[in-house]
């Protein structure tokens, strides 16, 4: 039974997955995207998401909150300046996670986490996507302006 159990505790104690996450997670913000199991995957998307909604604010108080939990200061410096700047008018699900398949190792799921906003695969997509619809009826035909004859406009 699962009964109140939030937190996926990934076979490690408390501040060896603290410490792992915040790895993570760093590694994600220079590298934009990394490979790892899903069930790291998963963890880490909840553990990195509601940080980069803290870097669309950049105040002090804000800055020492993603500090506390990440330990790295360029880690932090990159969050607040391009990371922020890039998914400014997202409001959330800024991660995705791609299953890859098994290890060969130990046949662990495995799957790639990613800022969705640096993909330049899938945002490529929906920028063509910004045309206009149109008709297969043939639409409307374009009004033609009544042509008056040259012998009315010789006589005014």
């Amino acid at each position: 039974m699962r009964h109140g159990k939030k937190v996926n505790h990934l076979g490690r104690q408390t501040a060896h997955r603290k410490a792992m996450l915040a790895n993570m997670a760093c590694s994600l913000i220079e590298h934009k995207r990394i490979n790892t199991t899903v069930a790291k995957a998963k963890a880490l998307k909840q553990f990195v998401e509601p940080m980069i909604t803290k870097s669309k604010v950049d105040t002090t108080h804000n800055r020492r909150i993603v500090m506390a939990k990440l330990r790295q200061k360029d880690a932090v410096a990159e969050l607040f300046r391009d990371v922020a700047a890039k998914i400014a008018d997202r409001p959330g699900g800024y991660t995705r996670i791609i299953k890859l398949g098994n290890r060969l190792g130990d046949n662990a799921d495995m799957a790639m986490i990613e800022l969705v906003d640096y993909n330049e695969i899938y945002n490529a997509g929906k920028e063509k996507k910004k045309t206009t619809r149109r008709s297969r009826r043939g639409g409307s035909k374009p009004a033609a302006a009544p042509v008056e004859s040259k012998a009315s406009n010789e006589e005014e």
